[in-house]
C-alpha cells in the first residue's frame, strides 16, 4: 500500500511540475555565418601581345579649307606593366600599329603608315575584370604616294582587360590621338580614332 501511495505522489508532481513551468522548446544553436568573399585576381606583372581593329582618320587642312575623312584598320604589338593596389591598378604601354587600307577614294590617294604610343593606365580592379581610363603619347607618320606626313600629339580613351586564365589576358580598348603634321607651306591637322581587340601573355 505504501508503495502505492508512493508511485502516485510521484506521479501528482510530476504533473503539477509540468503544467507549472509549461513547454520549454529546446536549444538549437545556429551555425556561425561565413562572409561572402568576393573572387580576387592579382594583376600585377609584365604582359606582351597582339591587337587589331578598325581605325578612323580625320585629315584637316586650315589653309585650304580642306577635310578628309578615312577609314582603314590597323594591327601590330603590344608590351606593357601593371600594378596592383588593391582596388586601384595602375601601369604603361607600348605599342606599334601598322596603319593599312585607307581609301581616299581617288586613284592613287591611299593612305598607309604606322603608329607608335606609349599610354599610362588607371583602372578599377573588380576581379577578374578590369575597366581603365588611359592617357597616351603618340608619334604618328603616314604616306599617301609621294606626300608623306610625321608627327606627334597627346590622346585619351578607355577600355577593359579580362583575365581568361592566370597567364592570358583579353582586351578591349578605344583610343585617339591627335597630331599636327607640316606639310609643304601649310599644316594638316590629323585625328586618329582606333577601337581594338587585344590578347596579351602574362610573364
Amino acid at each position: 500500500m505504501n508503495h502505492v501511495t508512493l508511485l502516485a505522489a510521484l506521479i501528482c508532481g510530476s504533473a503539477t511540475t509540468v503544467l507549472a513551468g509549461g513547454y520549454t522548446a529546446p536549444v538549437v544553436e545556429s551555425e556561425p555565418a561565413v562572409a561572402v568573399v568576393p573572387a580576387t585576381a592579382d594583376w600585377t606583372g609584365f604582359y606582351g601581345g597582339v591587337q587589331l581593329g578598325g581605325a578612323e582618320l580625320s585629315l584637316h587642312q586650315p589653309a585650304l579649307d580642306a577635310h578628309l575623312g578615312l577609314e582603314g584598320r590597323h594591327y601590330g604589338l603590344h608590351v606593357g606593366y601593371l600594378r596592383d593596389y588593391g582596388q586601384f591598378v595602375a601601369g604603361g604601354e607600348l605599342s606599334y600599329d601598322k596603319l593599312d587600307d585607307f581609301d581616299a577614294g581617288v586613284e592613287g590617294g591611299d593612305f598607309d603608315g604606322n603608329v607608335i604610343r606609349a599610354k599610362l593606365l588607371a583602372g578599377y580592379d573588380s576581379g577578374k575584370f578590369l575597366p581603365y581610363a588611359a592617357v597616351s603619347f603618340a608619334r604618328m607618320e603616314l604616306e599617301s604616294g609621294p606626300v608623306s606626313m610625321d608627327d606627334t600629339g597627346f590622346g585619351f580613351g578607355v577600355g577593359a582587360k579580362f583575365l581568361a586564365t592566370p597567364r592570358v589576358m583579353l582586351g578591349v580598348e578605344w583610343m585617339t590621338n591627335e597630331v599636327e603634321c607640316e606639310q609643304g607651306e601649310g599644316s594638316a591637322d590629323i585625328d586618329r580614332g582606333t577601337g581594338s581587340l587585344s590578347a596579351s601573355y602574362r610573364f
